[in-house]
């Protein structure tokens, strides 16, 4: 018996192994290869030159920065949108989701559009500074500390902080005692993940930064493509590589499981005291919307004028569009058949010591893949596969291992949850294990399966970390056009950038907001 499950296990997990096999150990081992060839005191040279130093400690800097104003911001507007009730309260919870889920690249126009001479902050004069790439970088994930720690404070029992109460403690004591040693976990958790999404927030910073700044993420494409070290590009990209996965392994140890059958504070109604907080998510929302709306303002701009010449004028880019949707269904599926693959194998309950060891180490390596960046994986791809450059698959396959993390994530939480009793009765009853998993299995899993499937899809259709360098002349995806047309100057070219942007933006928040319909409580466990 314990041979049979060893073998529908190790037969489950081989395409998913193959696949990473391929196009991520021989990516990787090939970029470490190419950053020690000419030995370790080449990469020791590589880090210690002057313009290394700047741009790792830019990069570790302006992420703790952007990270900091991220959990100021985020951490009270958790509390007015889990904890309290209001008339609007999902459509502010939905809006503030937006940011994250916008490609970079959108980001970055819409902060270049909102900070320029010529936009509403111009006079703040941040067009090309740090601050500029600080304040996108928050913006951008600003919603990652929203959702880990508001779902956190909604799964938080409430009757210890109300016996406290009981005993004569005042609100801020309950919160300093009781509240906010409860949420430590989620609160650093969710800081560690957003300083992890800043330091390689790549479109971000490559279209704020300018000529005067650029993170670790930069500098790698910038070696890559404009300067051609590419043993350079290599070396800063292992060490990339080793910090993302030491974050993540932290990261991973402080995440906050989402928890059932507990008693769960209600949402109740605000009072006088939850004004602050209140005031935070409206200040929130405000400069969540600022950027956006001055993107659509900008659109709809040609030559001082109201006009749709921009939006005709993208008549031009349609091949791009139907690529990134095209390219984005293959990159979804993809991701759907591998991370349902493997959410299944490191979640089926182990029966034996063989099958338990087997299962831990199959786990630890298809989680891999967090540990890369979109660059660095670009990067990886170019250098070990570049034969294959002209595959249409290439470019699916580096969006698929992108979002595959998001995938298992999504599914994990919910496989695991159910009951094993349950298949083991329909067993008893005689199903075979395609029948359990169509009895058992997918009731509980569609829905999460749609959202996981919208995610992919959304992350996807706005890649452009891997993409940037992966994309064919002939064939660019939609966020490659638009950093192309930034490059070009021309107003008819900004325009039509600022008009691709637009669009990129509505079908991914469309995307986003119907999964957020779906309402999977692992979405947004980042």
């Amino acid at each position: 018996m314990t041979s049979r499950r060893v073998a529908a296990l190790g037969a489950l997990a081989a395409l998913p192994m193959a696949v990473l096999t391929v196009f991520f150990v021989l990516p990787v081992t090939g970029m470490v290869a190419r950053g020690f060839s000419d030995g370790p005191g080449a990469v020791l040279e590589v880090l210690t030159r002057p313009r290394t130093g700047r741009v790792v400690w830019f990069t570790i800097w302006s992420a703790s920065a952007a990270t900091a104003i991220a959990v100021a911001l985020g951490v009270p507007a958790a509390y007015a949108l889990y904890r309290l009730r209001w008339p609007g309260r999902g459509l502010v919870r939905a809006a503030l989701l937006v940011p994250f889920v916008l490609p970079t690249v959108v980001v970055g126009v819409a902060f270049r559009e909102l900070l320029g001479e010529a936009g509403p902050l111009g006079f703040l004069h941040l067009t090309g500074t740090a601050g500029g790439i600080i304040a996108g970088l928050a913006f951008f994930n600003v919603a990652v500390v929203i959702r880990t720690v508001g779902a956190a404070w909604e799964s938080l029992d409430p009757r210890s902080g109300e016996a406290a109460a009981a005993l004569g403690a005042a609100p801020a004591t309950v919160f300093r005692t009781v509240t906010l040693p409860a949420l430590r976990p989620a609160i650093v958790g969710a800081a560690t993940v957003v300083f992890l999404f800043c330091a390689t927030g790549f479109g971000v910073v490559l279209m704020l930064g300018g000529l005067r700044y650029a993170s670790v993420e930069t500098e790698i494409y910038l070696l890559t493509t404009n300067l051609l070290d590419l043993q350079a590009a290599a070396a800063l990209s292992v060490v990339q590589f080793a910090v993302v996965l030491a974050l993540l392994v932290l990261s991973a140890r402080l995440r906050v499981p989402v928890r059932s059958g507990r008693v769960v504070a209600r949402p109740r109604r605000p009072r006088r005291g939850d004004i602050p907080v209140l005031a935070v998510t409206a200040i929130l929302l405000a400069l969540v919307a600022a950027p956006i709306l001055t993107l659509v303002d900008g659109s709809l701009q040609v030559d001082g004028r109201w006009s749709l010449g921009n939006y005709r004028a993208l008549s031009g880019v349609g091949d791009a569009l139907a690529t990134s949707l095209r390219t984005a269904v293959d990159a979804t599926w993809m991701a759907l058949l591998l991370g349902g693959l493997v959410s299944v194998v490191v979640t089926r309950r182990s029966r034996s010591t063989t099958e338990r060891r087997l299962r831990g180490l199959l786990d630890g390596f298809f989680m891999l893949p967090l540990g890369v960046s979109a660059v660095t994986l670009g990067f990886g791809f170019l250098i070990t596969l570049g034969s294959l450059r002209d595959s249409p698959l290439l470019v699916p396959i580096a969006q698929a291992l992108v979002a595959l993390p998001l995938v298992v994530r999504t599914l994990v939480p919910v496989l695991a949850g159910i009951d094993d009793r349950l298949r083991q009765a329909a067993a008893s009853l005689g199903a075979g294990p395609l029948r359990q998993a169509l009895v058992v299995d997918l009731p509980a899993v569609w829905k999460p399966l749609l959202a996981a499937a919208g995610f992919a899809f959304t992350v996807s259709l706005g890649e452009f970390g891997a993409t940037s360098f992966l994309a064919r002349d002939e064939h660019p995806t939609l966020p490659v056009v638009i950093y192309r047309l930034i490059g070009h100057p021309g107003a008819m070219n900004y325009g039509m950038a600022l008009a691709a942007s637009v669009l990129l933006a509505v079908l991914t928040t469309c995307v986003m907001l119907a999964v957020e319909r779906l309402r999977v409580p692992s979405i947004g466990a980042f």
